[in-house]
């Protein structure tokens, strides 16, 4: 149990230490003035309440807060937890005078006010602060939190409360500062509102502060209030008092300070992307911040991306999901929308969501895909879907169109045919394409960086720039369909014959023959450490690939060479490593091939063939995506040059493709949506990846602010299948490891993973490759047999377990765990 985090932690999020410490947290690491202190997590807070958790509830639903009072003064602080809170406090200073703020998980969520519904304490010392956090805890469950709670429709039983304990800022003035007018709308005006004293007198409405306006840096208006009563500090807490006679009507800023302050104000709107409420404290000139929320109410509209509130479907994150793991600004849902269109065709199926966007991220429609097999009779085939997109738990009842079966096979077999049709076609071309590729990206990136107005950018774009994408695209299609099922298939047949370690060993060496685009980047790496390269190669070669190689408002890592020095620093000898990993696997792959020989001697020339197949299918297709990756570099490139030629710079990235080069065009009407859908992307960007598994209709918020919410599946219907006890998915890549466990959330906290260390993550892919080196094995929550940490994984011959759905839940970082990749399982030691 997590009893405590450091104020700026990156585990600080909001189930784990409420709206205010996650935003306290996230100001923190930004550099901003924020008081020292620490988290007292949520856990903590279920510790102390667990055993009479049920009165609880039964009091709420009654609506006696002043029995649950009762409950939590006359229960004891588990002695773990008070002696952990004691030695933090401690290591503050002697008997410091602190805060002590509530921070619950229902608290600054987007279009909800929490503020004020639970209790802070101030100017707490020593054993004091003991109670304080009890009666903080207590708080959750007051009159007024347990009537707004039902008001807005949230659970009791989905609330739980952390405690920010702080330094206490000795303040001589305070206040709370908006960052756009809350009155009029008005974005390009900073309102302060400022106080003699410490800030409850103006948060409580005790006072009637000075405003002052400030607008583009300036002081434009400002108004002193008659400032009669002060809040101060006192030995035993903190009491309202008079203002002295010559402060009451006295400016409490001047307008340099005022400035000042608005520029703070300023910093936070950016780091959060939308209007903000910031209380501060200034104690001998220097300002503070204690706490910064969302503005509610504001006049500014947010857009709902949610595709889930089309039907009852079961969508997934898996596969594709994991190769586009981020929320997506417009620009980017807009081509990602033309990639799907072209690389897979049959998202065309009229009538039918194949692909969705639910939050801002993307979901692929598996309804569609099982209301196709069963209509066509071929539910033996849907074990080929779970190796491309993952299990799904056992006894979940997948919901199926209401479409007559007919209807689905008129629809299917004529695009069946097309498709067959478009790809053999397309392989006739593909290797001139791939020949060519990169040089053909690279002059149409050099081009774009030419053009001199908005009507050659889009002249551009007709007739060249779309159709190389829409080309590129096409042949990622053809790269994957031309094997049909030898992926799937030619695996399990090896797997019968040989069991599951020599058959992996013998599918591997993808890379003997040619580059695996896959383990490019790593291979590169090593090169330039070697000098074998030099950097410019490197970035010409491989810069197109990244965490985030879809989203295109995101600079690749061709375009930033401190990436470039991060992996070098963090992969050190990873040619050697690489270099030694791949020999490894190579002696395992030929006597693997010798007892194959040996047990089947008529078959071996076949099956050598069929898996020189399955591997130059594999290299086919991630060759073909590494070229479509390529393509999104020069998409990228369009957008930013786009901002450029028409002055709005990155607002373009919040346009979908119609409306930009309806810009480059001369009409800005588009360009009134931009801040509402900025407000819609921080919004989502802000919540923590969404489940892997969504049946029916989801709301990302109300989701995040669930303290039990899962990350494997959630089911709108109710009665969601039970979450297991055990790490088990599908055998990656095989072999047995013991080790710890480091549970990592993103690529950018890759330099945690020490060597020998076991990589466990929500999904990986090719912006993970230069991790895996140093891993000694690999397991996470999404992903299937030919899911990218498979691949890497068997090639390097790294112990994999994909597609667990609960590892990040179950295991913590630290943890001893044994990984068996054969068997699929990991097991947490003791």
């Amino acid at each position: 149990m997590r009893v405590l985090l450091p104020l700026d932690d990156a585990a600080a999020d909001l189930a784990t230490v409420g709206g205010k410490g996650a935003s306290l947290a996230r100001l923190t690491r930004a550099g901003l003035p924020v008081p020292g202190g620490f988290h007292i997590t949520t856990e903590a807070y279920r510790a102390f309440a667990a055993d009479f958790r049920d009165r609880i509830l039964d009091a709420a639903a009654a609506g006696d807060a002043a029995g649950i009072a009762a409950l939590f003064a006359g229960h004891d602080m588990p002695a773990a937890v008070a002696a952990e809170i004691s030695t933090a406090y401690e290591a503050m200073g002697h008997d410091v005078p602190v805060a002590v703020r509530s921070s619950a998980t229902a608290e600054d969520l987007p279009g909800m006010s929490f503020a004020g519904q639970q209790d802070t304490y101030l100017n707490i010392r020593g054993e004091a602060l003991l109670d304080a956090v009890k009666r903080c805890w207590a708080s959750l469950w007051n009159a007024r939190a347990i009537a707004y709670r039902e008001q807005n429709g949230v659970p009791h039983d989905d609330v739980a409360l952390a405690v920010v304990v702080q330094e206490l800022v000795d303040a001589d003035a305070a206040g709370v500062m908006f960052t756009a007018n809350p009155v009029n709308g008005a974005r390009d005006e900073i309102v302060i509102n400022a106080s003699w004293g410490l800030g409850e007198a103006v948060v409580g409405g005790q006072v009637t502060p000075d405003t002052v306006v400030v607008r583009h840096g300036a002081v434009a208006e400002s108004r002193v209030g008659d400032k009669t009563v002060m809040t101060v500090r006192t030995p035993s807490g903190t009491h309202e008092e008079p203002v002295p006679e010559e402060l009451r009507r006295r400016a409490v800023l001047d307008p340099a300070q005022a400035a000042e302050l608005a520029g703070v104000g300023s910093r936070i709107e950016e780091l959060y992307g939308t209007p903000m409420d910031v209380e501060w404290a200034r104690r001998d000139g220097s300002f503070f911040i204690v706490q910064a929320r969302p503005i509610t109410g504001l006049k500014q509209p947010v857009e709902e991306w949610n595709d889930s509130l089309k039907g009852e479907n079961l969508w997934t994150g898996g596969n594709l999901g994991e190769a586009i793991p981020d929320v997506m600004t417009p620009a980017t849902w807009s081509f990602v929308r033309m990639f799907i269109h072209e690389a897979m065709a049959a998202s065309a199926l009229p009538g039918f969501d194949l692909v969705g966007n639910i939050g801002g991220r993307f979901y692929m429609n598996l309804s569609v895909m099982y209301t196709m097999a069963v209509s066509l009779g071929m539910r033996s085939r849907l074990s080929a879907v779970e190796q491309i997109f993952g299990k799904l738990p056992p006894g979940l009842d997948v919901p199926l169109l209401k479409v007559s079966r007919w209807e689905i096979i008129k629809k299917v077999v004529p695009l069946g045919i097309n498709i067959q049709k478009r790809v053999r076609t397309n392989l006739k071309g593909m290797p001139a394409f791939l020949a060519t590729a990169r040089r053909q990206a690279e002059e149409l990136r050099a081009r774009v960086a030419t053009m001199e107005t908005g009507p050659e950018l889009a002249d551009l774009w007709e007739r060249e720039i779309e159709p190389y994408v829409v080309t590129s695209c096409r042949m990622l299609e053809a790269a994957g369909r031309q094997g049909g099922a030898t992926l799937v298939y030619t695996r399990d047949k090896l797997r019968k014959m040989m069991g599951d370690v020599d058959a992996e060993a013998m599918l591997t060496g993808v890379n003997t023959d040619g580059e695996l685009a896959s383990l490019g980047p790593v291979i590169g790496l090593g090169r330039l450490a070697r000098g074998e390269i030099d950097r410019d190669t490197f970035a010409q070669l491989y810069g197109h690939r990244g965490p985030h190689e879809f989203e295109v408002s995101i600079p690749r890592p061709g375009e930033d060479p401190a990436w470039i020095d991060a992996q070098l620093a963090g992969l050190r000898d990873v040619s050697a490593d690489t270099e030694a990993l791949l020999a490894r696997q190579k002696k395992a792959r030929e006597e693997a091939w010798a007892r194959f020989a040996q047990r089947y001697p008529r078959q071996e020339a076949r099956m050598r063939d069929r898996v020189t197949r399955w591997n130059k299918v594999v290299r086919d297709r991630e060759t073909a995506r590494s070229e479509n990756m390529r393509a999104f570099w020069v998409l990228r490139a369009f957008v930013l040059r786009a901002g450029e030629l028409t002055g709005h710079g990155d607002d373009l990235f919040f346009l979908y493709l119609e409306e930009i080069l309806g810009l480059l065009s001369g009409d800005t009407s588009a360009l009134e949506r931009v801040p509402a859908r900025r407000a819609t992307y921080e919004m989502y960007a802000a919540l923590p990846p969404y489940p892997t598994l969504i049946v029916g209709h989801f709301d990302p918020v109300r989701w995040a602010a669930d303290p039990d919410r899962r990350g494997d599946i959630y089911d709108a219907r109710g009665g969601s299948a039970p979450v297991s006890d055990t790490v088990t998915g599908f055998p990656g890549a095989p072999g047995i490891v013991e080790g710890v466990a480091r549970v990592i959330s993103s690529p950018e906290d890759g330099d945690r993973l020490k060597p020998g260390e076991i990589l466990v993550t929500t999904l990986t892919n090719i912006g993970w490759t230069p991790m895996f080196p140093r891993a000694a094995a690999v397991v996470t929550d999404m992903g299937a047999p030919l899911s990218h940490a498979s691949i890497v994984a068997r090639e390097l011959g790294i112990p994999a377990v994909v597609g667990t759905g609960n590892a990040t839940m179950r295991l913590r970082d630290g943890d001893r765990v044994r990984v068996d990749g054969e068997a699929g399982t990991v097991e947490l030691l003791g």
